[in-house]
């Protein structure tokens, strides 16, 4: 196989469902509109396709589908865009080295920047095959990376491209990605499946199990 498989991952469990919608993204910065621990939105938002990303050892924050940011712990909130009418819904963000800022991702490939985080690209001026369903930060914060279900990988900034599964014929979705502990980038597909770029190496993967339910993220340890 041309690929390179890889690390040591965390596994969550539960069903997922990803919808490919082709619109023109926004891509700046969005004033705050909410507070920490605050639902976005409306009264009606729910956290139904929340992700998660880390800001420090004692942080972190989540995200839903409209964009509403929910920030524990030392964790500070920059803004959001669960004030807005997104294109596509948000189904991924990476924080910068220092916490200190944010990026969402929506399926479209459209970029939010939020805090000390930099806009470098985005796909909105592409027509995708598949929906982008995840992306991940390269380590100084000056770039980063998305992923499309059918493995597709995009690069901004100083994220190096080493490789993808664009052209692989793959038995489940790509569900999400991220960074390798060194360097390169992990992803994971829903039956278990993970593949690795650049310095990720293979280390196991849960595609020979008999999953009662789908594969929905998975993360490098430190």
């Amino acid at each position: 196989m041309w690929i390179r498989k890889a690390t040591v991952f965390a596994l969550l469990v539960a069903a997922v469902a990803f919808v490919p919608i082709g619109a023109t993204p926004v891509a700046s910065k969005m004033a705050p509109f909410i507070r920490s621990g605050t639902p976005a939105g409306s009264s009606s938002t729910q956290l139904e396709s929340s992700l998660l990303t880390q800001s420090s050892s004692s942080g972190y924050r989540l995200v839903a589908s409209d964009g509403g940011i929910f920030s524990f712990g030392d964790a500070q909130f920059y803004g959001s865009t669960g004030n807005i009418k997104l294109n596509a819904p948000i189904v991924g963000m990476a924080s910068t080295p220092d916490g200190k800022g944010y990026w969402l991702v929506a399926s479209d490939g459209g970029i939010f920047s939020f805090g000390d985080a930099q806009f470098y690209g985005s796909t909105g001026a592409m027509t995708l095959n598949k929906p982008i369903v995840g992306m991940a930060s390269t380590p100084d914060g000056k770039g980063y990376w998305l992923v499309a279900s059918d493995g597709g990988v995009f690069n901004f900034g100083d994220a190096s491209f080493d490789g993808s599964l664009g052209h692989t014929s793959l038995g489940a979705p790509v569900i999400g990605m991220w960074r390798g502990a060194t360097s390169g980038y992990g992803l994971a597909t829903s039956d278990g499946g993970f593949y690795g770029f650049g310095g990720e190496q293979f280390l196991g993967a849960a595609s020979s199990l008999v999953l009662r339910y789908p594969i929905v993220g998975g993360s490098a340890t430190p």
